[in-house]
Protein backbone atom coordinates (compact mmCIF):
# COMPACT_ATOMS: atom_id res chain seq x y z
CA UNK A 1 0.00 0.00 0.00
CA UNK A 2 1.12 3.58 -0.50
CA UNK A 3 0.46 6.66 1.54
CA UNK A 4 -1.52 9.27 -0.34
CA UNK A 5 -1.51 12.38 1.86
CA UNK A 6 1.93 13.65 2.83
CA UNK A 7 0.74 16.16 5.44
CA UNK A 8 -2.04 14.07 7.02
CA UNK A 9 -1.78 10.32 6.36
CA UNK A 10 -4.82 8.18 7.09
CA UNK A 11 -5.10 6.18 10.31
CA UNK A 12 -4.05 2.93 8.70
CA UNK A 13 -0.90 4.46 7.23
CA UNK A 14 0.02 5.96 10.60
CA UNK A 15 -0.32 2.57 12.26
CA UNK A 16 1.87 0.92 9.62
CA UNK A 17 4.51 3.61 10.29
CA UNK A 18 4.35 2.87 14.03
CA UNK A 19 4.66 -0.82 13.36
CA UNK A 20 7.58 -0.22 11.00
CA UNK A 21 9.35 1.74 13.74
CA UNK A 22 8.92 -1.20 16.10
CA UNK A 23 10.21 -3.62 13.50
CA UNK A 24 13.28 -1.39 13.14
CA UNK A 25 13.76 -1.63 16.91
CA UNK A 26 13.57 -5.39 16.74
CA UNK A 27 16.09 -5.52 13.88
CA UNK A 28 18.54 -3.34 15.81
CA UNK A 29 18.22 -5.41 18.98
CA UNK A 30 18.67 -8.71 17.12
CA UNK A 31 21.60 -7.52 15.04
CA UNK A 32 23.54 -5.95 17.88
CA UNK A 33 22.81 -8.80 20.28
CA UNK A 34 23.97 -11.31 17.69
CA UNK A 35 27.35 -9.63 17.16
CA UNK A 36 27.72 -8.38 20.76
CA UNK A 37 28.36 -4.85 19.55
CA UNK A 38 26.39 -1.82 18.40
CA UNK A 39 23.99 0.90 19.40
CA UNK A 40 20.47 -0.46 19.88
CA UNK A 41 19.41 2.27 22.33
CA UNK A 42 20.32 5.01 19.83
CA UNK A 43 18.48 3.12 17.09
CA UNK A 44 15.40 2.90 19.30
CA UNK A 45 15.31 6.66 19.87
CA UNK A 46 15.33 7.30 16.12
CA UNK A 47 13.00 4.50 15.01
CA UNK A 48 9.91 6.63 14.27
CA UNK A 49 12.03 9.27 12.52
CA UNK A 50 13.57 6.68 10.21
CA UNK A 51 10.25 4.94 9.65
CA UNK A 52 8.56 8.16 8.52
CA UNK A 53 11.51 9.22 6.38
CA UNK A 54 12.03 5.96 4.52
CA UNK A 55 8.42 4.82 4.19
CA UNK A 56 6.51 8.07 3.86
CA UNK A 57 8.59 11.19 3.13
CA UNK A 58 11.58 10.22 1.04
CA UNK A 59 11.33 9.47 -2.67
CA UNK A 60 13.66 6.80 -3.99
CA UNK A 61 13.96 3.61 -5.97
CA UNK A 62 14.42 0.69 -3.57
CA UNK A 63 16.12 -1.47 -6.18
CA UNK A 64 18.54 1.33 -7.16
CA UNK A 65 19.84 2.91 -3.94
CA UNK A 66 22.48 4.95 -5.79
CA UNK A 67 20.10 6.32 -8.44
CA UNK A 68 20.98 9.99 -9.01
CA UNK A 69 17.38 11.14 -8.58
CA UNK A 70 16.83 9.47 -5.21
CA UNK A 71 16.46 11.58 -2.10
CA UNK A 72 19.61 11.40 0.02
CA UNK A 73 19.82 10.28 3.65
CA UNK A 74 22.82 10.84 5.92
CA UNK A 75 22.82 9.14 9.31
CA UNK A 76 25.27 11.48 10.96
CA UNK A 77 24.67 10.26 14.49
CA UNK A 78 26.50 7.01 13.83
CA UNK A 79 26.82 5.21 10.48
CA UNK A 80 25.95 5.99 6.89
CA UNK A 81 23.11 5.00 4.58
CA UNK A 82 25.00 4.72 1.31
CA UNK A 83 27.08 7.73 0.36
CA UNK A 84 29.52 8.76 3.09
CA UNK A 85 30.97 7.26 6.25
CA UNK A 86 30.12 9.43 9.26
CA UNK A 87 30.94 7.26 12.27
CA UNK A 88 33.26 10.01 13.49
CA UNK A 89 30.58 12.35 14.79
CA UNK A 90 29.83 15.88 13.65
CA UNK A 91 30.58 15.34 9.96
CA UNK A 92 27.29 14.22 8.42
CA UNK A 93 25.68 17.63 8.11
CA UNK A 94 28.62 19.03 6.16
CA UNK A 95 28.41 16.16 3.68
CA UNK A 96 24.65 16.69 3.47
CA UNK A 97 25.33 20.35 2.67
CA UNK A 98 27.51 19.28 -0.25
CA UNK A 99 24.80 16.98 -1.59
CA UNK A 100 22.14 19.66 -1.19
CA UNK A 101 24.36 22.30 -2.84
CA UNK A 102 24.98 19.94 -5.76
CA UNK A 103 21.27 19.17 -6.07
CA UNK A 104 20.21 22.82 -6.04
CA UNK A 105 22.96 24.54 -8.00
CA UNK A 106 24.68 21.92 -10.19
CA UNK A 107 22.05 19.25 -10.88
CA UNK A 108 19.13 21.68 -10.49
CA UNK A 109 17.10 18.61 -9.58
CA UNK A 110 14.14 17.76 -7.35
CA UNK A 111 15.85 15.39 -4.94
CA UNK A 112 16.03 16.41 -1.29
CA UNK A 113 18.62 15.68 1.39
CA UNK A 114 17.86 14.51 4.92
CA UNK A 115 20.45 14.38 7.70
CA UNK A 116 19.69 12.63 10.99
CA UNK A 117 21.91 13.92 13.77
CA UNK A 118 22.47 13.05 17.40
CA UNK A 119 22.14 15.73 20.05
CA UNK A 120 25.52 14.79 21.52
CA UNK A 121 27.37 15.42 18.26
CA UNK A 122 25.92 18.94 18.04
CA UNK A 123 28.69 19.96 20.46
CA UNK A 124 31.11 19.62 17.55
CA UNK A 125 32.11 22.91 15.97
CA UNK A 126 31.90 21.36 12.50
CA UNK A 127 28.12 21.06 12.96
CA UNK A 128 27.81 24.81 13.37
CA UNK A 129 30.12 25.44 10.43
CA UNK A 130 27.68 23.38 8.37
CA UNK A 131 24.64 25.19 9.79
CA UNK A 132 26.18 28.52 8.76
CA UNK A 133 27.04 27.22 5.28
CA UNK A 134 23.55 25.86 4.62
CA UNK A 135 21.75 29.05 5.53
CA UNK A 136 24.25 31.23 3.64
CA UNK A 137 23.55 29.30 0.45
CA UNK A 138 19.76 29.02 1.04
CA UNK A 139 19.72 25.23 0.88
CA UNK A 140 15.97 24.79 1.12
CA UNK A 141 16.33 21.20 -0.16
CA UNK A 142 18.08 20.23 3.08
CA UNK A 143 16.43 18.99 6.29
CA UNK A 144 18.43 18.30 9.45
CA UNK A 145 16.76 16.22 12.15
CA UNK A 146 18.14 16.55 15.67
CA UNK A 147 17.43 13.33 17.60
CA UNK A 148 17.37 14.89 21.07
CA UNK A 149 17.38 11.84 23.32
CA UNK A 150 19.16 13.58 26.22
CA UNK A 151 21.93 11.03 26.68
CA UNK A 152 25.44 10.89 25.31
CA UNK A 153 28.07 8.19 25.60
CA UNK A 154 29.08 8.69 29.22
CA UNK A 155 26.34 10.88 30.64
CA UNK A 156 23.76 13.50 29.76
CA UNK A 157 24.19 16.01 26.95
CA UNK A 158 24.66 19.68 27.93
CA UNK A 159 21.10 20.74 27.03
CA UNK A 160 19.39 17.42 27.81
CA UNK A 161 15.75 17.80 26.60
CA UNK A 162 15.74 21.61 26.20
CA UNK A 163 14.55 21.50 22.62
CA UNK A 164 13.67 25.18 22.78
CA UNK A 165 17.37 26.06 23.01
CA UNK A 166 18.20 23.89 19.98
CA UNK A 167 15.42 25.61 18.06
CA UNK A 168 16.61 29.09 19.04
CA UNK A 169 20.18 28.31 18.05
CA UNK A 170 19.18 26.93 14.64
CA UNK A 171 17.00 29.96 13.98
CA UNK A 172 19.89 32.23 14.99
CA UNK A 173 21.93 30.51 12.26
CA UNK A 174 19.27 31.35 9.69
CA UNK A 175 17.36 28.07 9.60
CA UNK A 176 13.66 27.42 9.67
CA UNK A 177 13.20 25.31 12.82
CA UNK A 178 10.40 23.44 14.53
CA UNK A 179 10.02 21.20 17.57
CA UNK A 180 8.25 17.86 17.45
CA UNK A 181 7.64 14.73 19.49
CA UNK A 182 10.10 12.36 17.83
CA UNK A 183 7.99 9.31 18.63
CA UNK A 184 4.75 10.72 17.16
CA UNK A 185 4.63 9.55 13.54
CA UNK A 186 1.72 11.84 12.70
CA UNK A 187 3.58 14.89 13.97
CA UNK A 188 6.72 13.82 12.09
CA UNK A 189 4.79 13.41 8.81
CA UNK A 190 3.41 16.92 9.22
CA UNK A 191 6.84 18.40 10.09
CA UNK A 192 8.53 16.87 7.04
CA UNK A 193 5.69 18.06 4.79
CA UNK A 194 5.96 21.58 6.18
CA UNK A 195 9.73 21.54 5.61
CA UNK A 196 9.14 20.89 1.92
CA UNK A 197 7.02 24.06 1.68
CA UNK A 198 9.77 26.34 3.03
CA UNK A 199 11.72 28.32 0.43
CA UNK A 200 15.23 29.81 0.65
CA UNK A 201 15.96 28.31 4.07
CA UNK A 202 17.06 24.88 5.26
CA UNK A 203 14.86 23.30 7.92
CA UNK A 204 15.87 21.86 11.28
CA UNK A 205 13.42 19.48 12.96
CA UNK A 206 14.15 19.27 16.67
CA UNK A 207 12.76 15.89 17.76
CA UNK A 208 12.43 15.08 21.45
CA UNK A 209 13.06 11.37 21.86
CA UNK A 210 14.07 8.84 24.49
CA UNK A 211 17.13 6.65 24.22
CA UNK A 212 16.19 2.98 24.38
CA UNK A 213 12.54 3.77 23.63
CA UNK A 214 10.32 0.73 24.18
CA UNK A 215 12.80 -1.26 26.29
CA UNK A 216 11.72 -1.64 29.93
CA UNK A 217 14.20 -0.34 32.54
CA UNK A 218 16.54 0.84 29.78
CA UNK A 219 14.50 3.61 28.16
CA UNK A 220 15.97 7.00 29.18
CA UNK A 221 18.48 5.27 31.48
CA UNK A 222 22.16 6.14 31.62
CA UNK A 223 25.06 3.76 30.96
CA UNK A 224 23.42 1.94 28.06
CA UNK A 225 25.20 3.75 25.21
CA UNK A 226 26.81 1.40 22.72
CA UNK A 227 25.72 -1.72 24.58
CA UNK A 228 23.72 -4.54 22.99
CA UNK A 229 20.92 -6.14 24.94
CA UNK A 230 22.10 -9.13 26.99
CA UNK A 231 21.21 -12.30 25.11
CA UNK A 232 19.23 -13.60 28.05
CA UNK A 233 17.01 -10.48 27.89
CA UNK A 234 16.86 -9.87 24.15
CA UNK A 235 14.17 -12.45 23.37
CA UNK A 236 11.79 -11.13 26.04
CA UNK A 237 12.31 -7.54 24.87
CA UNK A 238 11.63 -8.52 21.26
CA UNK A 239 8.44 -10.36 22.22
CA UNK A 240 7.22 -7.31 24.12
CA UNK A 241 7.80 -5.03 21.12
CA UNK A 242 6.25 -7.57 18.74
CA UNK A 243 3.09 -7.59 20.86
CA UNK A 244 2.59 -3.92 19.99
CA UNK A 245 2.66 -4.48 16.21
CA UNK A 246 -0.87 -4.41 14.77
CA UNK A 247 -0.41 -4.76 11.00
CA UNK A 248 1.41 -6.96 8.51
CA UNK A 249 1.52 -4.35 5.78
CA UNK A 250 4.39 -2.35 4.39
CA UNK A 251 4.54 1.01 2.70
CA UNK A 252 6.09 1.50 -0.73
CA UNK A 253 8.37 4.53 -1.07
CA UNK A 254 7.25 7.11 -3.61
CA UNK A 255 9.25 7.16 -6.83
CA UNK A 256 11.59 10.11 -7.33
CA UNK A 257 11.19 12.76 -9.98
CA UNK A 258 13.75 11.86 -12.62
CA UNK A 259 15.17 15.23 -13.55
CA UNK A 260 18.90 14.98 -12.76
CA UNK A 261 21.14 15.52 -15.80
CA UNK A 262 23.06 12.59 -17.19
CA UNK A 263 26.76 13.26 -16.74
CA UNK A 264 30.13 11.66 -17.52
CA UNK A 265 33.19 12.54 -15.48
CA UNK A 266 35.56 9.90 -16.84
CA UNK A 267 38.64 10.42 -19.00
CA UNK A 268 38.84 14.20 -18.60
CA UNK A 269 41.57 15.80 -20.71
CA UNK A 270 43.09 19.23 -21.01
CA UNK A 271 42.12 21.22 -24.09
CA UNK A 272 45.78 21.74 -25.03
CA UNK A 273 49.35 21.20 -23.92
CA UNK A 274 50.85 23.52 -21.28
CA UNK A 275 51.94 26.85 -22.72
CA UNK A 276 54.89 27.56 -20.41
CA UNK A 277 58.42 28.02 -21.70
CA UNK A 278 61.46 26.39 -20.12
CA UNK A 279 63.15 28.89 -17.82
CA UNK A 280 60.01 30.96 -17.25
CA UNK A 281 59.39 31.56 -13.54
CA UNK A 282 56.02 30.85 -12.01
CA UNK A 283 54.87 29.57 -8.61
CA UNK A 284 53.29 26.13 -8.63
CA UNK A 285 50.38 27.53 -6.58
CA UNK A 286 49.58 29.90 -9.46
CA UNK A 287 50.10 27.14 -12.02
CA UNK A 288 47.50 25.14 -10.08
CA UNK A 289 44.90 27.89 -10.42
CA UNK A 290 45.60 28.27 -14.13
CA UNK A 291 45.45 24.51 -14.66
CA UNK A 292 42.16 24.16 -12.82
CA UNK A 293 40.58 26.98 -14.82
CA UNK A 294 41.77 25.26 -17.98
CA UNK A 295 40.43 21.89 -16.85
CA UNK A 296 37.08 23.55 -16.20
CA UNK A 297 36.81 24.20 -19.93
CA UNK A 298 37.03 20.46 -20.59
CA UNK A 299 34.37 19.36 -18.12
CA UNK A 300 31.49 21.34 -16.69
CA UNK A 301 31.45 19.06 -13.65
CA UNK A 302 34.83 20.25 -12.37
CA UNK A 303 34.19 22.39 -9.28
CA UNK A 304 36.42 24.29 -6.87
CA UNK A 305 36.04 24.91 -3.15
CA UNK A 306 38.22 27.26 -1.11
CA UNK A 307 38.39 28.51 2.46
CA UNK A 308 38.80 32.26 1.92
CA UNK A 309 42.33 31.83 0.54
CA UNK A 310 41.47 31.94 -3.17
CA UNK A 311 43.74 34.92 -3.82
CA UNK A 312 46.69 32.95 -2.38
CA UNK A 313 45.93 29.46 -3.68
CA UNK A 314 44.95 31.05 -7.02
CA UNK A 315 41.66 29.17 -7.15
CA UNK A 316 40.34 32.66 -7.89
CA UNK A 317 41.42 32.05 -11.47
CA UNK A 318 38.90 29.23 -11.65
CA UNK A 319 36.26 31.43 -10.05
CA UNK A 320 36.90 34.15 -12.62
CA UNK A 321 36.30 31.77 -15.53
CA UNK A 322 33.64 29.52 -13.93
CA UNK A 323 31.96 31.51 -11.16
CA UNK A 324 28.90 29.25 -11.04
CA UNK A 325 31.12 26.28 -10.15
CA UNK A 326 33.12 27.91 -7.36
CA UNK A 327 32.04 27.36 -3.73
CA UNK A 328 33.39 29.79 -1.15
CA UNK A 329 33.47 27.88 2.13
CA UNK A 330 35.03 30.68 4.18
CA UNK A 331 37.32 29.93 7.13
CA UNK A 332 35.79 26.57 8.00
CA UNK A 333 38.17 23.93 6.68
CA UNK A 334 36.48 20.96 8.37
CA UNK A 335 33.16 21.79 6.76
CA UNK A 336 34.84 22.56 3.44
CA UNK A 337 36.21 19.02 3.20
CA UNK A 338 32.85 17.54 4.24
CA UNK A 339 31.02 19.66 1.66
CA UNK A 340 33.42 18.41 -1.00
CA UNK A 341 32.71 14.81 0.03
CA UNK A 342 29.00 15.50 -0.42
CA UNK A 343 29.49 17.22 -3.77
CA UNK A 344 31.52 14.26 -5.07
CA UNK A 345 29.07 11.61 -3.82
CA UNK A 346 27.51 9.43 -6.53
CA UNK A 347 30.10 10.83 -8.96
CA UNK A 348 28.16 14.05 -9.50
CA UNK A 349 31.24 16.32 -9.59
CA UNK A 350 35.04 16.37 -9.76
CA UNK A 351 35.83 18.42 -6.66
CA UNK A 352 39.07 20.33 -5.99
CA UNK A 353 39.53 21.73 -2.47
CA UNK A 354 42.24 24.30 -1.80
CA UNK A 355 43.65 26.18 1.17
CA UNK A 356 47.00 26.63 2.90
CA UNK A 357 48.27 23.10 3.55
CA UNK A 358 48.88 24.00 7.20
CA UNK A 359 45.17 24.60 7.69
CA UNK A 360 44.28 21.13 6.43
CA UNK A 361 45.60 19.63 9.66
CA UNK A 362 42.40 20.69 11.43
CA UNK A 363 40.37 18.77 8.82
CA UNK A 364 42.37 15.56 9.11
CA UNK A 365 39.46 13.64 10.63
CA UNK A 366 37.21 14.63 7.72
CA UNK A 367 39.96 13.62 5.28
CA UNK A 368 40.48 10.18 6.81
CA UNK A 369 36.72 9.60 6.89
CA UNK A 370 36.69 10.52 3.21
CA UNK A 371 39.11 7.68 2.58
CA UNK A 372 36.83 5.32 4.52
CA UNK A 373 33.97 6.51 2.30
CA UNK A 374 36.12 5.69 -0.76
CA UNK A 375 35.45 9.18 -2.03
CA UNK A 376 37.06 10.83 -5.04
CA UNK A 377 38.11 14.35 -4.06
CA UNK A 378 41.25 16.33 -4.76
CA UNK A 379 42.85 18.43 -2.04
CA UNK A 380 45.41 21.09 -2.86
CA UNK A 381 47.62 22.52 -0.12
CA UNK A 382 49.66 25.62 -0.86
CA UNK A 383 52.26 27.54 1.19
CA UNK A 384 54.31 24.49 2.09
CA UNK A 385 57.48 24.48 4.12
CA UNK A 386 59.82 27.18 5.37
CA UNK A 387 59.96 28.62 1.84
CA UNK A 388 56.71 30.40 2.76
CA UNK A 389 59.13 32.93 4.23
CA UNK A 390 58.07 36.04 6.09
CA UNK A 391 54.57 34.84 6.97
CA UNK A 392 56.10 32.71 9.70
CA UNK A 393 55.68 29.22 11.17
CA UNK A 394 51.91 29.31 11.67
CA UNK A 395 51.48 29.37 7.89
CA UNK A 396 54.17 26.79 7.06
CA UNK A 397 52.99 23.27 6.31
CA UNK A 398 55.70 20.91 7.46
CA UNK A 399 53.56 17.91 8.40
CA UNK A 400 51.30 17.60 5.35
CA UNK A 401 53.20 14.91 3.45
CA UNK A 402 53.22 12.72 6.54
CA UNK A 403 49.52 13.32 7.01
CA UNK A 404 48.47 12.44 3.47
CA UNK A 405 50.94 9.58 3.07
CA UNK A 406 49.21 7.92 6.03
CA UNK A 407 45.80 7.96 4.32
CA UNK A 408 44.92 4.67 2.58
CA UNK A 409 44.47 4.93 -1.20
CA UNK A 410 45.63 8.57 -1.23
CA UNK A 411 47.80 9.68 -4.16
CA UNK A 412 50.30 12.38 -3.17
CA UNK A 413 51.56 14.70 -5.92
CA UNK A 414 54.47 17.10 -5.37
CA UNK A 415 55.01 18.96 -8.65
CA UNK A 416 58.16 21.04 -9.03
CA UNK A 417 57.27 23.37 -11.88
CA UNK A 418 54.28 24.75 -13.76
CA UNK A 419 54.22 22.03 -16.42
CA UNK A 420 54.24 19.17 -13.91
CA UNK A 421 51.61 21.00 -11.85
CA UNK A 422 49.25 21.13 -14.82
CA UNK A 423 49.74 17.41 -15.38
CA UNK A 424 49.17 16.71 -11.68
CA UNK A 425 45.82 18.51 -11.81
CA UNK A 426 44.65 16.53 -14.84
CA UNK A 427 45.85 13.22 -13.43
CA UNK A 428 44.17 13.90 -10.09
CA UNK A 429 40.87 14.62 -11.83
CA UNK A 430 40.98 11.14 -13.36
CA UNK A 431 42.26 9.22 -10.33
CA UNK A 432 40.04 7.19 -8.02
CA UNK A 433 40.36 7.89 -4.32
CA UNK A 434 41.75 10.88 -2.49
CA UNK A 435 44.47 12.97 -4.14
CA UNK A 436 46.70 15.59 -2.52
CA UNK A 437 48.66 18.13 -4.55
CA UNK A 438 51.38 20.06 -2.68
CA UNK A 439 52.06 23.50 -4.15
CA UNK A 440 54.64 26.10 -3.19
CA UNK A 441 54.68 29.87 -2.73
CA UNK A 442 58.01 30.89 -4.37
CA UNK A 443 58.30 31.38 -8.09
CA UNK A 444 60.48 28.67 -9.61
CA UNK A 445 61.75 28.03 -13.13
CA UNK A 446 59.92 25.84 -15.60
CA UNK A 447 62.16 22.82 -16.19
CA UNK A 448 59.98 20.62 -18.38
CA UNK A 449 58.97 21.08 -22.01
CA UNK A 450 55.22 21.29 -22.72
CA UNK A 451 55.18 17.88 -24.43
CA UNK A 452 56.72 16.06 -21.43
CA UNK A 453 54.61 13.11 -20.26
CA UNK A 454 53.86 12.43 -16.60
CA UNK A 455 52.37 9.45 -14.83
CA UNK A 456 51.47 8.50 -11.28
CA UNK A 457 54.38 6.65 -9.66
CA UNK A 458 56.79 7.73 -12.41
CA UNK A 459 59.80 9.75 -11.32
CA UNK A 460 61.91 11.93 -13.61
CA UNK A 461 65.69 11.73 -13.78
CA UNK A 462 66.39 15.30 -14.81
CA UNK A 463 70.17 15.43 -14.56
CA UNK A 464 72.55 12.52 -15.05
CA UNK A 465 75.89 11.36 -16.46
CA UNK A 466 78.00 8.22 -16.39
CA UNK A 467 80.26 9.84 -13.80
CA UNK A 468 77.58 10.63 -11.18
CA UNK A 469 78.75 9.94 -7.62
CA UNK A 470 75.50 10.51 -5.68
CA UNK A 471 71.76 10.48 -6.41
CA UNK A 472 69.90 13.48 -4.99
CA UNK A 473 66.10 13.33 -4.63
CA UNK A 474 64.22 16.60 -4.18
CA UNK A 475 60.78 17.99 -4.92
CA UNK A 476 59.23 21.42 -5.16
CA UNK A 477 61.63 24.17 -4.14
CA UNK A 478 64.30 21.69 -3.04
CA UNK A 479 64.48 20.17 -6.51
CA UNK A 480 65.60 23.58 -7.75
CA UNK A 481 68.10 23.79 -4.90
CA UNK A 482 69.41 20.37 -5.96
CA UNK A 483 69.82 21.56 -9.55
CA UNK A 484 71.69 24.64 -8.33
CA UNK A 485 73.91 22.39 -6.20
CA UNK A 486 74.53 20.13 -9.19
CA UNK A 487 75.64 23.10 -11.26
CA UNK A 488 77.98 24.27 -8.49
CA UNK A 489 79.47 20.80 -8.00
CA UNK A 490 79.93 20.41 -11.74
CA UNK A 491 82.23 23.44 -11.68
CA UNK A 492 84.26 21.55 -9.08
CA UNK A 493 84.44 18.38 -11.17
CA UNK A 494 81.81 16.46 -9.20
CA UNK A 495 78.80 15.00 -10.99
CA UNK A 496 75.52 14.11 -9.27
CA UNK A 497 72.25 12.64 -10.44
CA UNK A 498 69.03 14.54 -9.67
CA UNK A 499 65.59 12.90 -9.43
CA UNK A 500 62.17 14.52 -9.29
CA UNK A 501 59.80 11.94 -7.73
CA UNK A 502 56.63 13.80 -8.94
CA UNK A 503 54.44 11.57 -6.75
CA UNK A 504 55.53 10.83 -3.20
CA UNK A 505 52.83 8.17 -2.94
CA UNK A 506 53.14 5.96 -4.84
CA UNK A 507 56.89 6.47 -4.99
CA UNK A 508 58.83 5.26 -8.03
CA UNK A 509 61.05 2.88 -6.09
CA UNK A 510 62.36 1.17 -9.23
CA UNK A 511 63.80 4.39 -10.66
CA UNK A 512 65.27 5.48 -7.34
CA UNK A 513 66.88 2.11 -6.62
CA UNK A 514 68.34 1.66 -10.11
CA UNK A 515 69.86 5.13 -10.08
CA UNK A 516 71.19 4.69 -6.56
CA UNK A 517 72.97 1.52 -7.65
CA UNK A 518 74.44 3.43 -10.61
CA UNK A 519 75.86 6.05 -8.21
CA UNK A 520 77.59 3.82 -5.70
CA UNK A 521 74.50 3.22 -3.58
CA UNK A 522 74.49 6.80 -2.29
CA UNK A 523 71.22 8.75 -1.96
CA UNK A 524 70.63 12.20 -0.49
CA UNK A 525 67.05 13.35 0.01
CA UNK A 526 66.27 17.01 0.53
CA UNK A 527 62.83 18.33 1.43
CA UNK A 528 61.02 21.41 2.70
CA UNK A 529 59.18 19.31 5.29
CA UNK A 530 59.89 17.78 8.66
CA UNK A 531 61.98 14.61 8.58
CA UNK A 532 59.13 12.56 10.04
CA UNK A 533 56.87 11.13 7.34
CA UNK A 534 58.33 13.04 4.43
CA UNK A 535 60.27 12.26 1.26
CA UNK A 536 63.33 10.95 3.09
CA UNK A 537 61.37 8.38 5.04
CA UNK A 538 59.45 7.39 1.90
CA UNK A 539 62.76 6.76 0.10
CA UNK A 540 64.17 4.88 3.11
CA UNK A 541 61.13 2.59 3.09
CA UNK A 542 61.56 2.00 -0.65
CA UNK A 543 65.23 0.96 -0.44
CA UNK A 544 65.30 -0.73 2.97
CA UNK A 545 65.60 -4.24 1.52
CA UNK A 546 68.26 -3.29 -1.00
CA UNK A 547 71.81 -4.11 0.17
CA UNK A 548 74.49 -1.51 -0.35
CA UNK A 549 72.23 1.55 -0.49
CA UNK A 550 72.45 4.30 2.14
CA UNK A 551 70.23 7.35 2.49
CA UNK A 552 71.24 10.70 3.99
CA UNK A 553 68.29 12.95 4.78
CA UNK A 554 68.22 16.74 4.67
CA UNK A 555 64.98 18.05 6.17
CA UNK A 556 63.61 20.79 8.39
CA UNK A 557 64.29 20.22 12.07
CA UNK A 558 62.86 22.24 14.91
CA UNK A 559 60.22 24.95 14.93
CA UNK A 560 60.86 27.47 12.12
CA UNK A 561 60.73 31.25 12.27
CA UNK A 562 60.03 34.19 10.00
CA UNK A 563 62.53 35.27 7.37
CA UNK A 564 63.08 35.31 3.64
CA UNK A 565 62.68 32.04 1.80
CA UNK A 566 66.40 31.91 0.97
CA UNK A 567 67.38 32.66 4.57
CA UNK A 568 65.16 29.93 5.94
CA UNK A 569 66.17 27.29 3.38
CA UNK A 570 69.77 27.95 4.39
CA UNK A 571 69.03 28.16 8.15
CA UNK A 572 67.33 24.76 8.14
CA UNK A 573 69.93 23.02 6.03
CA UNK A 574 68.05 22.39 2.82
CA UNK A 575 69.61 24.99 0.50
CA UNK A 576 71.96 24.33 -2.42
CA UNK A 577 74.94 25.12 -0.14
CA UNK A 578 73.97 22.37 2.28
CA UNK A 579 73.35 19.90 -0.54
CA UNK A 580 76.85 20.59 -1.86
CA UNK A 581 78.29 19.96 1.60
CA UNK A 582 76.30 16.75 2.02
CA UNK A 583 77.47 15.45 -1.35
CA UNK A 584 81.11 16.13 -0.54
CA UNK A 585 80.77 14.52 2.87
CA UNK A 586 79.11 11.46 1.33
CA UNK A 587 81.87 11.08 -1.26
CA UNK A 588 84.61 11.46 1.35
CA UNK A 589 83.08 8.89 3.66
Amino acid sequence: MAATNDAQPDAETLQVLRDTANRLRIHSIRATSSCSSGHPTSCCSAAEIVSVLFFHTMKYKQAEPEHPDNDRFILSKRLSFVDVATGSLGQGLGAACGMAYTGKYFDKASYRVFCLMGDGESAEGSVWEALAFASHYSLDNLVAVFDVNRLGQSGTTPLEHRTDVYKDRCEAFGWNACRVDGHDVEALCRAFWQAAQVKNKPTAIIAKTFKGRGIPNIEDAENWHGKPMPKERADAIIKLIESQIQTNRTLTPKAPTEDSPQINISNIKMTSLPTYKVGEKIATRKAYGMALAKLGLSCERVIALDGDTKNSTFSELFKKDHPERFIECFIAEQNMVSVALGCAARDRTIAFVSTFAAFLTRAFDQIRMGAISQTNINIVGSHCGVSVGEDGPSQMALEDLAMFRSIPSCTVFYPSDAVSTEHAVCLAANTKGLCFIRTSRPETAVIYAPEENFGIGQAKVIRYSDDDKVTVVGAGVTLHEALAAAADLSQQGISIRVIDPFTIKPLDAVTIISNAKATGGQIITVEDHYREGGIGEAVCAAVCREPGISVHQLAVTGVPRSGTADELLDMFGISAKHIVAAVKNTIMN
